[in-house]
């Protein structure tokens, strides 16, 4: 079967899942933090039947993710909830509890299960591991360099999906730090809500230049990285590898920003994808990013062209 990378974007809402859908996204991961961990948006079920409607008829495709930390209380609910997204057309769920595996083979067969456990996602025996058990595509943590990453993706029989663009997280607690802090300083006269858009950020002493975004939601509190990842310079080595979906975090960013973001990667994946053996980067195809990129933020390759040492 002849290769062609996805287009992974996130959204925040209904309009703006249209909106990149346009600019050229072939995917969307979308969900309730009931269930997932750090969605950019909350999406109800009504909310996700609707996304379902919207990307089916243009060919994209819609995963719910359901990596959140499963409890007991979570549960009962489950069965349900897998069964509804089954039969309103979801293309895979997002997991990393091997609970709702267990229940996704049970209700909704068939169905593609993407496992994504954050830092753990690390090697391709692992990947192999979940692949036996029913897992269709392999989360790579953030943290493996581009050696790593091609030789997964040799190695496994997994499609392989990478974070290419976007903050990461670097912290998560259950608990409402933030809440608790907040009580703490005002001696107990609570500030309601500490969502993405306050603009929390937490600075070391060492660093004083960068910052952390740091936010709550109902899956508890997050710390991001002061930096976001920008791999379109070498885009190309990831698609040599055939790495099958490229993913774009669009958390804590505006719907503009992550329009342009998603449009300049359109436009270069399909430039290579017409021509790999004489593909060559322009330096004009990052002015768009450029333009909109928080100037507080540096662009980074993040993790990939770091050494690894043990």
């Amino acid at each position: 079967m002849s290769y062609k990378p996805e287009l992974l974007a996130t959204a925040s809402s209904l309009e703006e899942l249209k909106r990149l859908m346009a600019a050229g996204a072939d995917a969307f991961v979308i969900g309730e933090s009931k269930y997932a961990t750090r969605p950019a948006g909350e999406f109800t079920q009504e909310m996700i039947k609707s996304a379902v409607e919207l990307a089916k008829p243009n060919g994209v495709r819609i995963y719910v993710s359901m990596n959140h930390l499963i409890d007991n209380a979570s549960l009962a609910e489950m069965p349900a909830y897998i069964a509804f997204l089954q039969e309103i057309g979801v293309d895979a769920i997002v997991f990393g509890d091997p609970a709702v595996l267990m229940a996704a083979r049970t209700h909704a067969p068939g169905m593609g299960l993407h496992w994504n456990a954050e830092m753990t996602s690390t090697n391709y025996m692992t990947a192999e591991y979940w692949g036996r058990r029913g897992a269709t595509r392999f989360v790579l943590a953030r943290e493996l360099n581009m050696e790593q990453v091609v030789e997964t993706k040799e190695k496994t029989s997994l499609e392989v999906q990478v974070q290419v663009h976007g903050m990461t997280n670097i912290y998560h607690s259950k608990r409402s730090l933030l809440h608790s802090y907040m009580d703490h300083q005002t001696e107990g006269d609570r500030l309601e809500g500490y969502e993405k858009e306050l603009g929390l950020y937490l600075k070391e002493a060492e660093r004083p230049d960068e910052q952390y975004p740091i936010y709550e939601d109902a899956s508890g509190t997050h710390i991001m990285s002061s930096d976001d990842i920008c791999m379109l310079e070498n885009l190309h080595e990831l698609l040599e590898a055939k790495v099958d979906s490229l993913k774009i975090e669009g958390i804590m960013k505006s719907v503009d920003y992550n329009e342009v973001v998603v449009r300049t990667y359109r436009r270069i994946i399909d430039t290579y994808m017409a021509d790999p053996d004489n593909y060559e980067f322009q330096d004009e195809w990052l002015e768009p990013v450029t333009a909109v990129q928080d100037p507080d933020r540096e662009l980074s390759f993040g993790f990939f062209y770091k050494e690894q040492v043990y």
